[in-house]
């Protein structure tokens, strides 16, 4: 008889961890966990970063489950795979993801290694999503979405490889948030009514801007209507802004009430081009669109030219496109989309679907 599976579970201090722990330890598993320390904010950015808090929440739940605990050091990993990546993004005038390169660089990376090395199988987190194996190929596995729509996750999963999801563990991904809740609350977890984190990943309740301005120089320019080359104001910087933003431009709308919108940036002259919202907005629409670093986390990627779904930002809903991979180059394809989409910025994610089943992701060039 084979010895239960060694886990590591990815203890954030928030609930959704903690039950995957609970989920785990009732289905036998040997579970330890452990608390990724990430960032501390030691610039002192305006903010909410509750790293201490979290850590005492997380070793709250290890001792309710009786799990060994401790904490791992990744902040110089995580400032050069992702603090890194984010501001170099933003320097260039692209929107890059931290949170999908955080899952794929720290937790299924640089923290999955960290717990093989420690003689752990696999790694555990509460995301809200499925890991299961393929009907043909059962040393396979595919990922498909949470059962719960409003949280599933999956999207920030797109860049993960066949051999992370492997070795990943989602033990909440069947249940609802209210499910989730309701488990955490009868087991006597000490952080079942905790409210759940929003901001970037590993950092805490601190906005892009300040968290831009701390280490990105302003570089002012124009604001310029694309439509007749009007100056209309000046900005900052150009990378405080996105493709498809509305608010916070700087400029007011016009006398006919209608919103002006990011449509583009101009690197030479470091422009920032707006025009007025809506489907004859220059640069705003588009049905095709090239992506770069594609991976599959299915061991069976599909055909090229066969008709796929994406999500092009994490709460939209799943769009038909059809994908057609670079012959020089696998890890660009072409995306051609059946209706156009908004606002799609260099460096944003596509993940990559087949109905409610992750095929993989790219990034927008």
């Amino acid at each position: 008889m084979s010895s239960p599976e060694r886990v590591l579970v990815a203890l954030s201090g928030g609930v959704d961890s903690a039950v995957a722990a609970w989920q785990l330890r009732e289905q036998g598993m040997q579970v330890e966990a452990a608390y990724m320390k990430n960032w501390i904010n030691e610039d002192n950015i305006i903010g909410d970063c509750p790293w201490q808090q979290d850590i005492e929440d997380a070793r709250a739940v290890a001792g309710h489950l009786d799990l060994p605990f401790r904490v791992v050091n990744l902040m110089t990993e995580y400032r050069e795979r992702v603090v890194s990546y984010l501001l170099d993004g933003y320097k260039r005038g692209h929107t890059p993801n931290p949170d999908v390169m955080c899952n794929r660089d720290i937790k299924f990376g640089v923290f999955l290694a960290w717990a093989r090395d420690h003689g752990f199988d696999a790694v555990a987190t509460g995301h809200y999503a499925q890991r299961r194996p393929l009907a043909d190929d059962p040393t396979s596995w595919e990922m498909h979405e949470g059962a719960d729509p409003n949280k599933d996750q999956t999207y920030f999963l797109a860049l993960l490889d066949q051999a992370q999801l492997a070795a990943a563990r989602f033990p909440t991904g069947h249940l609802t948030k209210p499910d989730l809740r309701r488990i955490a609350t009868q087991v006597g977890l000490p952080n079942a009514a905790k409210k759940d984190s929003q901001g970037i990943c590993f950092i805490g309740k601190i906005k892009m801007a300040d968290f831009l301005r701390t280490y990105v120089p302003d570089a002012p320019g124009p604001i310029v209507r694309a439509a007749d080359g009007v100056t209309l104001g000046e900005h900052a910087g150009l990378h405080y802004y996105t493709l498809g933003q509305r608010k916070g431009i700087g400029i007011p709308s016009n006398t006919d009430g209608k919103a002006y919108v990011v449509v583009g940036k101009r690197a030479e002259d470091r422009a920032l081009l707006v025009a007025f919202d809506g489907p004859d907005a220059p640069g705003l629409f588009t049905t095709r669109v090239k992506i770069h670093s594609l991976r599959w986390n299915t061991p069976n990627p599909p055909a090229t030219g066969v008709a796929l779904e994406g999500k092009v930002r994490y709460r939209d809903p799943r769009v038909s496109l059809t994908l057609t991979p670079d012959p020089g180059d696998p890890a660009s394809a072409l995306v051609e989309f059946d209706q156009s989409q908004r606002g799609l910025a260099t460096g944003q994610i596509l993940a990559i679907y087949d109905g409610p089943r992750l095929l993989g992701g790219g990034v927008y060039l």
